[in-house]
C-alpha cells in the first residue's frame, strides 16, 4: 500500500522526515547517483536496490522494464521510503510516468536533470547523447530536450554491450577503448557541443569518452544535477532531515550475487559497501499483482 505523502492530514511530518530515500537501478552504475546525493545531503539514510540478476536493463523491452520498475519501487515503497529515485535511465524512460500514477511517494528520475543540464550548457544547440538501447529507443531524452528548447538537435548513439564491461569493472581494457571510439564515432560526425552521458555506469568511462569526442565537447554527468533535484523536492515538500542532525546511513539490496555487488561497487560509490543483503527476484515479484489498480487520483 503507497505510503502517505507528506502533505496528507495523516502524516506525522516528524517520522516522515526520518524515513530513508531509496534508489534503484539495474546494476551498481546507479551509485555514481548516490554517490553525489551523499555528499549533497550527509544528514539522509539511504536504501538502495541493484537488480544485479536482470542486468543489463538495455536490450530488454519496455513491458519487462515497468514491470521490474514496479517491482522495485513496491519494494523500496513498503520499507518505507520518502522520496524514491529511480536511477536507472532505461527503467526512467520505460516507467517513470507509470510509477508516479501509482505510488503516491514522490519520485524523481535520471532523465529531465541531464537534459535540462545540456541545454543550459550547449552554446550552438547540438546536443549528442549516450546511452543504452533501451533508452534511445523510447526517445524520452529526445522529448526531454525537445520540451525544453525545441530547436535544439538531438543526436542519439546507441552503445550496446559498453554497460556490461563497465559492470564488472572493466573501465580501461582495450576491448571498452575500442568500443567508445565505436560509439563515439557517429557522434564526432555530426558535432556536437555537449554530450550526455545517459547511462549511470557512463561517468566510470569518462576519461576515455572525453579523448575520444575531443576536449571542445562538454560531457554532461547527470549524477549532481540529479542530486541537486532530490535535495530540491525534499525542501519544497519540508521532509528534508537538518544538515547538522546527524550523519546518514546508508544500505544496500541486490538481486545477484553479494560479493560481487560489494567489491564492484565499492569503486563506483568511492565508499565502502558493508550493509548489503540479497533479495531474491521472485521476492519481488511476488509483490506485484498485475491487476492491482492504481491509487485514486
Amino acid at each position: 500500500m503507497p505510503h502517505a505523502s507528506a502533505d496528507s492530514p495523516s502524516a506525522d511530518l516528524a517520522a516522515l522526515r526520518a524515513r530513508p530515500i531509496g534508489m534503484f537501478d539495474s546494476g551498481i552504475g546507479g551509485l555514481t547517483v548516490l554517490h553525489e546525493c551523499l555528499v549533497a545531503m550527509p544528514a539522509e539514510d539511504f536504501v538502495y536496490v541493484g537488480d544485479t540478476a536482470r542486468f543489463p536493463y538495455g536490450p530488454r523491452s519496455q513491458d519487462e522494464l515497468r514491470l521490474f520498475a514496479r517491482q522495485i519501487a513496491t519494494f523500496l515503497d513498503e520499507t518505507g521510503v520518502k522520496l524514491l529515485v529511480v536511477a536507472c535511465y532505461s527503467a526512467t524512460a520505460a516507467a517513470l510516468p507509470a510509477l508516479q500514477e501509482r505510488f503516491s511517494t514522490p519520485i524523481v528520475g535520471v532523465v529531465l536533470p541531464g537534459a535540462r543540464a545540456a541545454v543550459q550548457t550547449s552554446r550552438y544547440r547540438r546536443i549528442g547523447v549516450l546511452a543504452t538501447e533501451a533508452t534511445v529507443a523510447s526517445g524520452s531524452y529526445v522529448r526531454a530536450i525537445g520540451a525544453l528548447d525545441g530547436g535544439a538537435e538531438v543526436i542519439q548513439q546507441a552503445c550496446p554491450g559498453l554497460a556490461a564491461f563497465i559492470q564488472e569493472g572493466d573501465v580501461a581494457s582495450h576491448e571498452v577503448v575500442d568500443a567508445v571510439r565505436r560509439f563515439t564515432a557517429p557522434l564526432k560526425d555530426r558535432r556536437p557541443d555537449v554530450v550526455i552521458m545517459g547511462c549511470t555506469h557512463y561517468p566510470l568511462v569518462a576519461p576515455l569518452l572525453q579523448r575520444a569526442l575531443g576536449r571542445d565537447v562538454t560531457l554532461v554527468n547527470p549524477a549532481a544535477e540529479i542530486a541537486r533535484e532530490v535535495a530540491e523536492v525534499l525542501v519544497r515538500q519540508g521532509i528534508e532531515r537538518e544538515v547538522d542532525e546527524r550523519e546518514g546511513s546508508y544500505r544496500f539490496y541486490c538481486t545477484g550475487e553479494v560479493d560481487a555487488f560489494r567489491a564492484v561497487g565499492a569503486r563506483f560509490l568511492q565508499m565502502p559497501l558493508d550493509d548489503v543483503e540479497q533479495i531474491g527476484v521472485d521476492r519481488l515479484a511476488a509483490l506485484v499483482d498485475d491487476h492491482t489498480p492504481a491509487r485514486p487520483r
